[in-house]
């Protein structure tokens, strides 16, 4: 998962609740610098939340982007039902594309991080209308590398076991191991207070759901063939959760712009905002000009 540094909301930014069709979810909604060239929906990882984003949104909103940045349902302050056919890849999925269409900006960029790059595929391919492109941020459509498929698998198996303060205790133990990449928040007690209250909050059907999809969905590589918009996958150079070998892999099958990003680990939203910043804008800069050449041919 993402650990921001900052808990500090840049220029332009609110937080507020989306009302969709779905319901309600929280978000921070990052205006752009001057001009609008464009809005983007970004949908965090496992264990994560909105905040995940918080270093990236300053950077986008400079660039002259809407940023949007969402609690998926049961994630931190968006509510969510305690039952599992809730968090099953389709409602999930549903749940983006209605995100997308409240913004009210038309079709929007989609980014997701990790499992929330699992979704964001799942949304692409549902209602492909609803978004100008898709990335991936360490987020790949195989399996997840086997330290982290152990990982995911004690996590549930603790949570169906242990009072969730008990797991949480445990997780910060791992954590101080180091065996997680970009962990290093700086352990002050406001990131500290922060990121046990984000557990705390989060449904444990959230938690046990998305786990279970990270074991079980299958190679999506045919689905991002199937996909009728523009790929962006992106990583860290270090990157742990997913295989680089087989996120390049990837990549190069599905004719996808390819961004590594050295240096960094599995978080470059939070490790390497400015830097992630410019891969991005440079794809979405090139999805919009052959937008508009396709629109101008006759």
């Amino acid at each position: 998962m993402s650990k921001p540094r900052s808990l500090a909301l840049p220029p332009r930014t609110r937080a507020r609740r989306l009302a969709t069709a779905r319901g309600d979810f929280a978000v921070l909604d990052a205006m752009p610098e001057g001009e609008r060239r464009g809005t983007v929906l970004l949908l965090p990882g496992y264990t994560g939340s909105k905040e995940d984003f918080l270093a990236l949104l300053g950077p986008l909103s400079e660039a002259g982007y809407r940023a949007v940045a969402v609690d998926g349902r049961g994630q931190h302050e968006t509510p969510g039902p305690r039952g599992r056919a809730a968090y099953r890849r389709r409602p999930l999925a549903l749940d983006a594309v209605a995100q997308a269409a409240a913004l009210g900006d038309g079709p929007v960029h989609l980014l997701g991080h990790s499992f929330g790059g699992l979704v964001a595929r799942a949304a692409g391919s549902l209602a492909p209308g609803a978004f100008r492109s898709l990335t991936l941020l360490s987020s790949g459509p195989g399996r997840v590398a086997r330290p982290q498929r152990i990982r995911i698998r004690v996590l549930r198996g603790a949570l169906a076991l242990l009072p969730k303060e008990r797991v949480w205790q445990a997780m910060c133990w791992l954590d101080s191991r180091g065996e997680e990449p970009d962990t290093d928040t700086g352990d002050t007690p406001e990131l500290t207070g922060f990121l046990r209250r984000r557990w705390m909050r989060t449904r444990i059907a959230q938690l046990a759901g998305a786990g279970r999809l990270l074991l079980s969905d299958p190679d999506g590589t045919a689905e991002l063939l199937e996909l009728r918009m523009p790929l962006h996958i992106a990583y860290g150079a270090d990157e742990m959760v997913w295989p680089p070998a087989e996120l390049a892999a990837a990549a190069a099958r599905t004719g996808a712009h390819h961004t590594v990003v050295e240096g960094a680990g599995h978080s470059p939203n939070v490790s390497h905002p400015r830097e992630l910043t410019d891969r991005l804008t440079g794809f979405w800069e090139r999805v919009d000009a052959r937008t508009e050449a396709g629109a101008a041919a006759p």
